[in-house]
């Protein structure tokens, strides 16, 4: 068994816990977080951004989605960790796992809190057994751990926000008015910078500050590390960090507070008093947040513009770069991609781990090179890049699969309809009526017309200079709720060839309201997808259509910001069909 679950076991045995949980989060409910938790990574070996360890005082067990079961199974093998394919066939969930332990005997299950959500602790509450959730043991078995990082946030300018906190906090009084809220307790990290038009740098790639918010019918109260705001800010009371939950604790009987179980902790919700009446809903910030305003969409259109040309200039790169015989590998690739990033003005940051997979290495979802996985590129096959940046602007996401060579007959069938799934969710009609899961299926359509299918969703929200994922929408099989006006969301159908190749093909889409109410998406990411891998034959003649028209706009809005010699790559690239 690796070494750090024996350590983990040792603590658990002095605790007298038998099981104990280790999700990958922090106390929001955070997709990305900073090095000091990423504690599951720490004791399993698996680097994924996903995934829920168990480990027994004899056994340990890792869960997690189709994303990551192949880099899961590689980076398991050997440490004595069980891998849990989460979905598939006669696998349970943790859940009914742990319901199958009670059922041979009591045992005392342990985790913390503060990284648990209200609905999982409700969930582990009604297995009937003792429960420890005021426990981090990490502390003793990562005896190394990182500091929490946390750093003075920065102020947006209105022609980036669009709106004032002052009017952002009217519009969420007035829906917690409505709701009957007297409180309303913001956890995620993402909301809370939205809603003070702030943003900050203490997770990777997110710009976000750790902090809680509490906002009342005439108060405001923030809950941050020290020197984190902004020097002069004054629209909220300030408080430390860990003073949230006495707060909490004194809110009196009878008060109302809104807060989302699957983002706000379950130690938050347990510091409450009996007779505090809790609205356990999605925050009125969430859906606010994800239909941006006329500034959000139009600074969103300048960083994809910038990003586009950042793309452009890798792809002539890389192309000119193996034909040239070019000794050049998944993460010198990578590194090259990022430089084109940085060199466009008021890009900052990536908006998340380059993704650049060679041949069998594309098949791994979300697979990130690392020096001992680093594949050397040939000129032939495909490398798949997904990647993006944080400007100053916007967040951006986009994902191309490109021919570095000579491609297989196979590998331009599934090409092509991987295209065809991306320009069905691209030109679809739809009103408020049909859901995501509907605008997945038709997607799926042309991949599964050939037997495929992807194990992933095909589009998730992008945050306007936040996380590069967000909610509610979600369009997949699991998904819930309409696709709206002003909702930026992803267009990424894929095909994964365990062994062989993996293609995705990723542009961000804006919806927006037709002349006749119904609604449509708008492509909003400038890159060309890869003519050399792409069988006419095989597509419709609206579809050829799009994409000609598509690869127009590419060359017209890019080329006035290219190189000479850039700018006529793309024309040439832009114009093969």
């Amino acid at each position: 068994m690796r070494e750090q679950i024996i350590q983990m076991q040792q603590q658990m045995k002095e605790a007298g816990i038998d099981c104990y949980i280790v999700p990958t989060t922090d106390p929001h409910g955070s997709e990305y977080i900073s090095d000091h938790y990423k504690c599951r990574e720490y004791l399993s070996g698996f680097t994924g951004s996903a995934g829920t360890l168990l480990v027994e005082q004899n056994a340990a067990r890792l869960w997690t989605d189709g994303r990551y079961f192949l880099q899961a199974g590689k980076q398991l093998a050997g440490t004595g960790i069980t891998l849990m394919k989460t979905g598939e066939p006669g696998v349970p969930t943790l859940l009914e796992y742990l319901k199958s332990l009670r059922e041979a005997g009591p045992f005392t299950l342990g985790f913390d809190g503060r990284l648990i959500s209200k609905q999982e602790g409700k969930d582990y509450e009604s297995l009937d057994v003792p429960l420890v959730s005021d426990q981090d043991l990490m502390d003793k078995v990562w005896t190394s751990r990182p500091e929490v990082k946390a750093l003075r946030a920065f102020a947006l300018a209105i022609s980036v926000t669009g709106r004032t906190t002052g009017e952002k906090l009217s519009q969420v009084r007035d829906l917690m008015k409505d709701r009957q809220a007297d409180h309303l307790l913001l956890a995620a990290l993402d909301e809370i910078a939205w809603l003070f038009n702030l943003r900050g740098r203490d997770v990777a790639h997110t710009p976000v500050f750790f902090g809680f918010a509490l906002v009342s019918r005439d108060r405001v109260q923030l809950f941050t590390y020290d020197n984190v705001l902004p020097e002069g800010f004054g629209l909220a009371e300030s408080f430390g960090y860990d003073e949230i939950i006495p707060e909490l604790s004194k809110l009196p009987a009878g008060c109302s507070v809104w807060m989302d179980g699957n983002q706000a902790n379950y130690a938050l919700f347990q510091s409450l008093g009996k007779e505090v009446r809790v609205i356990d809903e999605m925050t009125p910030v969430q859906k606010l947040k994800a239909v941006k305003n006329a500034s959000e969409i139009a600074s969103t259109r300048s960083a994809h513009v910038k990003d586009g040309v950042a793309m452009v200039e890798f792809l002539y790169w890389l192309k000119k770069e193996m034909q040239s015989g070019a000794a050049l590998t998944e993460i010198s690739a990578a590194d090259y991609l990022e430089a084109c990033r940085f060199r466009q003005e008021g890009c900052y940051d990536l908006s998340f781990d380059t993704i650049a997979g060679y041949g069998p290495s594309g098949a791994i979802i979300h697979y990130a090179p690392t020096e001992e996985t680093n594949a050397q590129l040939k000129p032939e096959g495909f490398l798949l890049v997904d990647s993006g940046g944080q400007y100053e602007g916007g967040t951006t996401d986009i994902t191309r699969t490109i021919a570095l060579g000579p491609l297989t007959d196979k590998m331009k069938e599934y090409y092509t309809a991987v295209l065809r799934s991306h320009i069905a969710l691209a030109t679809c009609v739809f009103d408020e009526s049909q859901d995501c899961r509907t605008l997945d299926t038709l997607a799926r359509g042309p991949v599964r017309a050939l037997g495929l299918d992807y194990n992933h969703g095909t589009g998730h929200g992008v945050g306007h200079l936040l996380s590069v994922h967000e909610g509610p929408q979600r369009i997949s099989p699991k998904g819930s709720g309409p696709v709206l006006p002003g909702m930026i969301t992803s267009n990424e159908p894929g095909v994964y060839i365990e062994g062989e190749f993996g293609i995705r093909l990723e542009n961000e889409i804006l919806c927006y309201a037709r002349e006749d109410g119904r609604y449509a998406f708008e492509t909003i990411t400038f890159c060309p997808f890869e003519p050399d891998a792409i069988l006419p034959e095989k597509m419709t003649e609206a579809e050829l259509s799009w994409l000609r028209d598509y690869h127009r706009k590419v060359y017209e809005i890019l080329a006035p910001e290219l190189s000479p010699e850039v700018r006529q790559w793309l024309r040439e690239e832009t114009g093969k069909i």
